[in-house]
């Protein structure tokens, strides 16, 4: 696989949030705006791109039979150092996402992607690999935050002062609007990712049949082509 496959295969063919659907407990649990799911898919990122790198360079040294508490240990090494960095850098956020920091040491995610692809390929592809994989959960995160946290109180970055000091979140919708509460509850997160998961199939839907038509439309040229060269 090259590197442009892998970039395809991570953000769309087979992007971890909207077709594996791995990690669907933080994915939903933490989408509910555009600034707590950037925080987390960064963390999940770093984790993500430093670990494949890892276990890709040390695949030689590490005993098949006990490679899976391996991968565990360099994972949790690395969410430890992203749990203590947000603790003191960003500490305010990180008590808003709370327990699913440490959680990404479990996220099936980033143990699937060690197992199936760093632990069987160079590191260069393995931390490309572990980065696109993460920037494609990351997309959905944020892509979940943003139609939930507008359609449930007409805002965008809210919380963002969290990061930023002195900034505010952007208000596009009227003061007085009432709001849609269960967009930010646990029914809008499966709704909110139906929804996605459906676009990105529609998406898919409407290449593949313009694709067929470009394919059907260009047979007769190329069957009179052949003809006049016979």
């Amino acid at each position: 696989m090259n590197y442009r496959d892998i970039i395809t295969h991570s953000l769309w063919t087979q992007n971890p949030g909207l077709i594996q659907l791995l990690g669907l407990c933080p994915l939903l649990a933490m989408s509910n705006s555009i600034v707590n799911a950037t925080g987390l898919g960064i963390a999940t990122i770093f984790v993500m791109t430093l670990s494949s790198a890892t276990i890709a360079l040390l695949r030689g040294f590490i005993p098949y039979e006990i490679r899976i508490p391996v991968f565990i240990l360099v994972i949790a090494a690395l969410v430890t150092i992203v749990d203590l960095a947000m603790n003191a850098w960003l500490h305010t956020l990180y008590n808003v996402l709370g327990i699913f920091i440490p959680l990404i040491v479990t996220n099936c995610i980033v143990l699937a992607r060690v197992e199936a692809f760093a632990a069987k390929n160079p590191p260069l592809a393995a931390t490309l690999d572990g980065a696109m994989m993460g920037l494609g959960l990351t997309l959905v995160l944020v892509a979940l935050g943003a139609v939930r946290e507008f359609v449930a109180e007409g805002t965008l970055f809210t919380g963002i002062d969290m990061v930023i000091p002195g900034t505010r979140a952007l208000h596009l919708l009227p003061e007085d609007y009432p709001g849609f509460l269960i967009a930010i509850l646990p029914p809008g997160a499966f709704f909110s990712l139906a929804f996605l998961i459906a676009l990105r199939n529609w998406i898919d839907h409407r290449a593949s049949e313009r694709n067929k038509s470009q394919t059907q439309n260009s047979a007769p040229a190329t069957a009179a082509l052949e003809g006049v060269a016979s």
